[in-house]
Formats: C-alpha cells, sequence, structure tokens
C-alpha cells in the first residue's frame, strides 16, 4: 500500500530560496590525507551540473558529504538550507548511485511499490515508471533485467519521493551506447521540469552535451568550475586532426608549438598552440588530407588541468573504497 498525492505538481523544493547544494569549505580527512581538501561547491535549483574529475579527485567522498552518509571534518553543507539528512528525511534529494539497492527476486512494479512504502508521499507508481522508461517492465523480475534497466530502475525509485535535488554516480557505468542515450533522455525530461541534477560521470561527452555547468575536481580540491565553453577556453591550443598514413609520429611532435600527437590507424591527431603552422606543415610537405581544425575538446582540457606532475598517489579513502569518482 502506498501513500500518493497526485495534485503536486512541483518538486517540493521549488517553493524555496535556498540554492539546492551550499557547500563551504568542506575538508574530509582519512588519516592524514585530506581527500577533500577546502571544497566549495554552490549549485542553484533547476541548474543540471556535472562533477568530474579522475579516480582519487575525492568526488565521492564530497557526494557522500552532501548524502549525509558521512560528516564533513570542517567546513559546513546544506540541501535546500537544511541539513542533508534532514533533507532527504523530507523528500527534498534522491540518488541513483552505481549498485546495490535492488532484491533480484522481485518484480520492478513490486520494488517501487515496496520504496514507496517507506515514505508519506510519493508519486503514484505508474507515473515514475513511465518517466523512467520502463513500464513495459514492469512485471519483470529485477534479476532477469539489463544493467541499464536496473539503473532505470534505480531512477524511478529516486523520481518516488519528488525530490528538488537528483544526485546521479556514475549513473550509466555498464550500459551500452543505446541504454545511455536512452537514460539521458529519461533524465533530461525530467530536469525540464525544474529539477536540479547534480551528476558524476567518467564518459566526459555527457557532461559536454548535458550539463550546464561542469566542476571539476583533482586531488581534493575543485580546479574548474564553469559553463562547457568557459571550461574548454581554459586549456589554450587547438586540435589538429588529418587522415596521414604511416605517420612520422617523432617529426610531428618537433614541430613548434606541438604539445602532443596520436595516431589513429590512418588518423593523426596533434594538440597545439599554432594550428595554422601545423595545418600548413601537413598540406604543403606531407601527403595529409581531410584536415580539419577544432577548438580543445572537453577530454584534452580535462588532462591538462587534472594531471599529476608529482605523481602522487590517489587519496587514501579512494583507495580503500574502490572510489567510484
Amino acid at each position: 500500500m502506498q501513500t500518493t498525492t497526485p495534485s503536486r505538481q512541483a518538486p517540493p523544493a521549488a517553493t524555496t530560496l535556498s540554492p539546492a547544494v551550499d557547500a563551504t569549505a568542506l575538508v574530509k580527512r582519512f588519516g592524514t590525507v585530506r581527500a577533500v581538501d577546502g571544497v566549495d561547491l554552490h549549485v542553484r535549483q533547476g541548474e543540471i551540473v556535472a562533477f568530474l574529475g579522475p579516480n582519487g579527485a575525492g568526488k565521492t567522498s564530497t557526494i557522500d558529504m552532501l548524502l549525509g552518509l558521512t560528516t564533513p571534518d570542517e567546513g559546513s553543507v546544506q540541501v535546500f538550507g537544511e541539513a542533508p539528512r534532514a533533507a532527504i528525511a523530507h523528500g527534498l534529494v534522491s540518488a541513483v548511485l552505481q549498485t546495490g539497492g535492488l532484491l533480484k527476486d522481485i518484480t520492478v512494479r513490486e520494488t517501487l511499490e515496496l520504496t514507496a512504502s517507506l515514505f508519506a508521499d510519493t508519486r503514484p507508481v505508474a507515473e515514475v515508471m513511465a518517466r523512467a522508461g520502463i513500464a513495459e517492465i514492469a512485471d519483470r523480475r529485477v534479476g532477469v533485467c539489463s544493467g541499464g534497466q536496473q539503473q532505470r530502475l534505480r531512477f524511478a525509485m529516486a523520481l518516488l519521493s519528488d525530490p528538488g535535488l537528483l544526485i546521479l554516480d556514475e549513473p550509466t557505468t555498464g550500459m551500452d551506447v543505446e541504454g545511455r542515450r536512452s537514460f539521458w533522455s529519461a533524465i533530461r525530461a525530467d530536469a525540464a521540469r525544474g529539477r536540479t541534477v547534480l551528476f558524476a560521470t567518467h564518459y566526459l561527452e555527457e557532461a559536454d552535451e548535458y550539463a550546464d555547468r561542469i566542476v571539476l575536481m583533482s586531488r581534493g580540491r575543485i580546479v574548474a568550475d564553469g559553463t562547457t565553453s568557459e571550461i574548454k577556453n581554459l586549456v589554450s591550443g587547438r586540435v589538429v586532426q588529418a587522415t596521414l598514413p604511416q605517420a612520422d609520429q617523432v617529426s610531428l611532435a618537433a614541430l613548434p608549438g606541438v604539445d602532443d600527437v596520436e595516431v589513429k590507424g590512418d588518423r593523426v591527431v596533434l594538440h597545439t598552440k599554432d594550428s595554422d603552422a601545423v595545418a600548413r606543415y601537413l598540406l604543403t610537405q606531407t601527403d595529409a588530407r581531410n584536415v580539419e581544425i577544432t577548438p580543445q575538446n572537453l577530454e584534452s582540457v580535462f588532462l591538462a588541468l587534472t594531471s599529476d606532475e608529482t605523481g602522487a598517489q590517489p587519496p587514501a579513502d579512494d583507495q580503500q573504497k574502490g572510489d567510484r569518482s
């Protein structure tokens, strides 16, 4: 038996003026390691924010503090003006994590009905199944659902409380291309209703395509925060690509202004601060064809801003927990 309130039209936090996330000077230590080192993270209501960083960056530890799963050693965090656990208790925030939380021997519908019974006020089960795109598998046992279908079930479970903030931690891990596209279509449609979304992902193209804003974390600190175009502009130079069979990678790398050269079959990719000179060389001194010049992509910026020149190891908490970040 579930209690529903079909008349509610917007996430419960939509009437408040508080930021969806207001975290200041967060610090989390594991032994002598500062896994999170003075992080400020402020997310406005209605934003879709990608939270990026390499393994060991501290993203999972930060997300755990936003969800009230762990307490900051220093700093403060509020969700819609409340402590994280209070916000969760009031149905203001839900999370879609990579694994866990599913009983394999009951159906998709039964899973949602069981979850709904834990809340005093939920959206109808049929509604959240439709919004998550799993209505057609309502009577299928969870154990025989694909990985992508199980993630969509977790998404439907997160929607039951009609949260103002939805936190997604690597939500499409293990999905095929079509599954990822379908999942993000459902997320985008739901975000269009005014819900705030904060998601961590290893798939940079997801951040590029779906986020209003990107927050990039490295070694416990936020190293960049802005729109996709603003983030890309943080690294100078352009990418020159061309078809060049049997490319001489050593000679290309020696060209003035070239930072990196990749050879992918007959295709060569050069990252350079002087794209005009590189293109001129390719067209006049080699047999290159199909030459393209583009701005730095998100992957290039990600690597430039998060590379660890000191060769330091990932923070101890992430090594111990197998960081999802």
